[in-house]
């Protein structure tokens, strides 16, 4: 159902785009007026009106698939979060954490038996 909803929405990109950009420039934006007298294929206002209601009508049934697939998507998700996904512990110490170690121990400086070594003493040759 979502692949096919998918593929109706991808259609509807496309479609929309191919009318918008057939449709006759109004303004001079860029220098490109959308004059032309009148040698141009789509001349008249009928054509207008009709790329104009071809565009709200994809443009309309566009957002009503991205609606109906976000549904989709939240419904497929559930409660379920990334990390319940990916099989990773859900607690908040480190999975090689000792047991004991404090909450948020991660955060502490080293201990002493942990520490780096200090480096040797410099030696005047």
């Amino acid at each position: 159902m979502e692949n096919v909803i998918l593929t109706i929405h991808l259609i509807l990109a496309l479609l929309l785009v191919g009318v918008v950009l057939l449709q006759r420039s109004e303004g001079g934006g860029l220098g490109m007026g959308g004059g032309g007298g009148g040698n141009s294929v789509m001349t008249g206002r009928g054509a207008a009106t009709a790329l104009a209601k071809l565009t709200w009508i994809f443009a309309v049934c566009f957002i009503g698939t991205s609606i109906t697939l976000t549904v989709l998507a939240a419904q497929k998700a559930g409660s379920s979060s990334v990390i319940d996904q990916i099989g990773a512990p859900a607690s908040d110490a480190p999975a090689d954490a000792p047991a004991d170690a404090p909450k948020g121990s991660d955060l502490l400086p080293p201990q002493p038996a942990d520490a780096p070594l200090a480096p040797p003493p410099a030696t005047n040759n």
